[in-house]
């Protein structure tokens, strides 16, 4: 094998239009082949991995192109959820996996409450470690999982192709209850794109290897889903700073990350840190409040509770004033009474 493009004994790859009259409607681009890998075969491992490499540039681009809708989206789920509203991702096979896994990563990380962000794929648990035949053309089941939602629900139907059955029958069926209605795919012309109230384009191109949207596509949708998801939670007040003060400590690393993150929240040093995390429980967003406010921890956990678990808010609130930032705090206190963080 060369790391050389082949010559021209291979056939050139059949053109969008040429697909398009075939089916009598425009191929996704996901399913069109990719002249860029034309002859992946004939490559070395390293020249295999240089086109994969070369592709994936192509995913940066195609997220930052959606980032306005994506905002937009991540506002009306924030409102949502400050209702009581929930989030569902809907999908199969990878694009199903990507939203499951994102979903599931939220409670660890921000200490989100179960049953908040919500992933379905179809075919259920078994699908997320083996193929369920069948299971993404069940618009039915698709359906029965839509109607769950409701009018303060956010249901973001995830398709590489845009025309996802089991997405569809979601799609259809938590628009007719009120949900908010996305579609995220990789192709401009998704079919489904009618059943939602916002399409999304992930405009990624063909793939390297022609219709394997774990590629391009899935690459494109974790870094949406990741983007969309973490920005919801600094909209909820599940961050300080840039700092993760919402991780649930359940193992002695996550401990130890407790402790350097109230280092650099409060700017303490390490024994008034350990000090004060024991004072409050444990709980890292009641000490950090504690280390801003003085108030008793009780008083600090009681109104992280009343501001949904928001530092800054709940700092605000004991302080009169803006909550301050972790700059404000490195500078000490002004000269207005202690515990008071200068503005």
């Amino acid at each position: 094998m060369t790391s050389s493009q082949p010559g021209s004994a291979r056939p050139s790859p059949p053109s969008e239009s040429t697909s398009a009259k075939s089916t009598g409607r425009p191929l996704s681009p996901t399913e069109q082949r990719n002249p860029a890998s034309s002859g992946l075969d004939d490559l070395d491992t390293l020249g295999v991995l240089r086109v994969l490499n070369a592709e994936d540039h192509a995913v940066i681009d195609a997220v930052a192109a959606a980032l306005p809708q994506l905002a937009e989206l991540v506002d009306i789920a924030a409102d949502r959820m400050r209702r009581g509203g929930r989030v569902h991702y809907f999908g199969a096979g990878t694009s199903g996996r990507l939203g499951v896994l994102d979903a599931s990563e939220l409670l660890p990380t921000f200490n989100l409450e179960p049953g908040r962000v919500i992933g379905h794929i179809a075919g259920g648990q078994a699908a997320l470690v083996n193929a369920v035949e069948n299971a993404e053309d069940s618009g039915a089941d698709g359906s029965a999982a839509g109607a769950e939602l409701g009018p303060d629900d956010v249901a973001i139907g995830i398709a590489a192709s845009g025309s996802t059955p089991y997405v569809g029958g979601a799609l259809d069926a938590a628009r007719a209850n009120g949900a908010h209605t996305v579609l995220i795919s990789n192709n401009p012309h998704a079919s489904l794109a009618a059943k939602a109230d916002v399409h999304i384009v992930l405009d990624t191109g063909p793939e390297v290897i022609t219709g394997s949207t774990r590629l391009k596509a899935g690459t494109a949708q974790k870094l949406t889903l990741n983007g969309f998801s973490t920005a919801l939670m600094v909209a909820l007040g599940r961050t300080w700073d840039n700092l993760m003060v919402s991780v649930v400590a359940t193992n002695a690393k996550l401990r130890e990350r407790t402790v350097r993150i109230l280092r650099e929240a409060a700017d303490l040093d390490d024994a008034d840190a350990r000090t004060l995390l024991e004072r409050c429980d444990g709980d890292l967003k009641t000490a950090i409040v504690v280390s801003f406010t003085e108030a008793a921890p009780s008083l600090a956990a009681s109104t992280l509770e009343t501001h949904d678990g928001s530092v800054r808010a709940a700092i605000a609130e004991l302080v009169g004033a803006d909550a301050p930032t972790e700059s404000d705090k490195a500078s000490g206190p002004d000269d207005t009474g202690p515990g008071t963080v200068g503005a």
